[in-house]
Formats: structure tokens, C-alpha cells, sequence
């Protein structure tokens, strides 16, 4: 499987400084800076595309794990809310939710909810985010 890339370059202190956050596909450069990170600044941020990240891997894989069980869905919507705090002196994730929607013909609530919770303990992004403290899903079908 490909390695995927993406860089980053900041430029000065940390609250006066300024960086630039691209994917080596182009398919996303954006402006970050400590405002943008730690308060309501324009710009971008590293957990935001963290939670850019999350939403897509875990809606694949739902559609994925929905598809494999004999319903393929419609439409899958993810919504990911990465949570930034201080712990101990230290900016730390300590929680991600994900809010789904998934229009999917045929399948029991009870069903939808096995496969969901299976899909957000299997998707890659989740995973590797092992560390949070606590990633939630609330899962709803259309």
C-alpha cells in the first residue's frame, strides 16, 4: 500500500509564528497559526484535519462493513469533533465523537448499530488514534 504525505513549515516563535499545512496530492494547503489552534483564529489546525481525517476513514469504512454484510448503503455522513484540552500543563486530544448518518435500504437499527460500532473499532484512522482517551460514535440511520 502507498505511503501518503504531507508537510508542514512554521515560521517564527509559537503565538507570533505562522505555518502552511499541504498534502503532497494538492488536494488541501491551508494557513495554521496559534489562534487558529488554540483560540477562534482563521486558519486551519492540526486536529481539524485530524477530524477531516477520522469522518472520511470512518465513513469508507462503514460503507465497507455495511456492503460486506449484505447492505450497501446510499449515503454515509460523518461529522468528527476532535477535543483539545490541557491535561497536566499539556494540550492534549482527549476525546473524538463521531456522528453518523447512513441512509442504508433494508437493514434493522439493531443491525445498523452492530456494524457501526464494528466499523469504528476497525477503521484504520481509529486505530491509530488508540491513545485518545475516548473516541465515541452516535450512529443514526436516515
Amino acid at each position: 500500500m502507498p505511503v501518503r504525505k504531507a508537510k508542514a513549515v512554521w515560521e517564527g516563535g509559537l503565538r507570533q509564528g505562522k505555518g502552511v499545512m499541504e498534502l503532497e496530492s494538492q488536494a488541501f494547503k491551508g494557513a495554521y497559526s496559534y489562534p487558529s489552534r488554540f483560540e477562534e483564529g482563521e486558519g486551519t489546525n492540526p486536529e481539524e484535519l485530524i477530524a477531516a481525517a477520522h469522518a472520511g476513514c470512518f465513513s469508507m469504512a462503514l460503507a465497507a462493513s455495511l456492503e460486506r454484510e449484505g447492505f450497501p448503503p446510499k449515503r454515509v455522513s460523518t461529522e468528527a469533533r476532535v477535543h483539545l484540552e490541557m491535561v497536566e500543563g499539556k494540550p492534549t486530544i482527549t476525546r473524538i465523537e463521531l456522528i453518523t448518518e447512513a441512509e442504508v435500504p433494508g437493514i434493522t437499527p439493531g443491525k445498523f448499530q452492530e456494524i457501526a460500532q464494528a466499523a469504528k473499532e476497525g477503521c484504520p484512522v481509529s486505530r491509530a488514534l488508540g491513545g485518545v482517551k475516548e473516541i465515541t460514535l452516535e450512529a443514526r440511520l436516515a
